[in-house]
């Protein structure tokens, strides 16, 4: 299928879409949504993707927020909407069964920032900038960042962001635990393409199964998590991956759960 504000490019077991907005600073509208929505529905059913990177065109922006040319104009059933589509799609990026990477190369700002917190991690380029800054525009964030900041660098932290809306530098958001990695901008592709080919020579269920027990443990106490990992961990002796695993450990060699994906 051909995108009119995305990009989708898949090699070696590994999918990147970019947010190809680039005069819009790659602003997310209602077609962009629609887009990666359904782009993220193609991905999740590729048995051959193991890795999902997501970034922006060009080297201003990853996403600069959500379109307020369009949110201008909107009546409050309009907003309702409008917001619904966003946290549908994020909701998708956050639910694929594959580890996701979000390569941040420039300003991600409200909605760019919502979206990068529902990736697995954060790869940022040292011009990024980050921010919830939709108080300025006496309203406040509407694609998940009052939910999912509080739970990636803890509720006093993410009220101070989202409270004054100010901006942070790629440094300040490795420091409070938003971000994983920093490094030069013409840097960034290359670190994030090497994490994400070290993962991509993992076995699929394996992934599936220890992002499954991750997410899923963190909404309930140790001990129901525990049991979900239990579960987990028994569930991938029915795979492949585990006979070829444990063989090739036996065997002294190493494994190869994707054949042509092992970088």
């Amino acid at each position: 299928m051909s995108y009119e504000t995305i990009l989708l490019h898949v090699d070696k077991g590994i999918a990147t879409i970019t947010i190809n907005r680039p005069k819009a600073m790659n602003a997310l509208n209602s077609t962009l949504l629609n887009e990666l929505s359904v782009a993220l529905d193609d991905i999740s059913t590729n048995e051959d993707i193991r890795v999902l990177v997501l970034t922006g065109a060009g080297e201003k922006a990853f996403v600069a927020g959500a379109d307020i040319a369009e949110l201008s104009t909107l009546s409050p059933l309009q907003a309702k909407l409008f917001v619904k589509n966003g946290h549908d799609a994020i909701g998708k990026l956050q639910a694929l069964s594959i580890p996701v990477i979000a390569a941040v190369n420039g300003f991600a700002l409200g909605g760019g920032s919502e979206l990068a917190l529902a990736s697995d991690f954060i790869y940022a380029s040292e011009a990024a900038k980050f921010g919830l800054p939709e108080m300025t525009l006496g309203i406040i964030p509407g694609f998940g960042g009052t939910q999912r900041l509080p739970r990636a660098v803890g509720a006093n932290m993410a009220k101070e962001m989202i409270f004054t809306g100010k901006l942070i530098s790629a440094a300040e958001a490795k420091e409070i635990g938003m971000v994983n990695k920093v490094v030069a901008p013409d840097a960034l592709m290359e670190a994030v393409m090497k994490t994400a080919t070290a993962i991509a020579a993992k076995g699929r269920v394996p992934l599936r199964a220890a992002k499954q027990a991750v997410n899923n443990g963190l909404n309930v106490d140790l001990a129901t998590g525990c049991a979900i990992e239990i579960d987990a961990f028994s569930l991938c002796f029915a795979s492949a991956d585990a006979k070829e695993g444990t063989s090739a450990f036996l065997e002294k060699r190493k494994a190869v759960f994707n054949a042509g994906y092992e970088g």
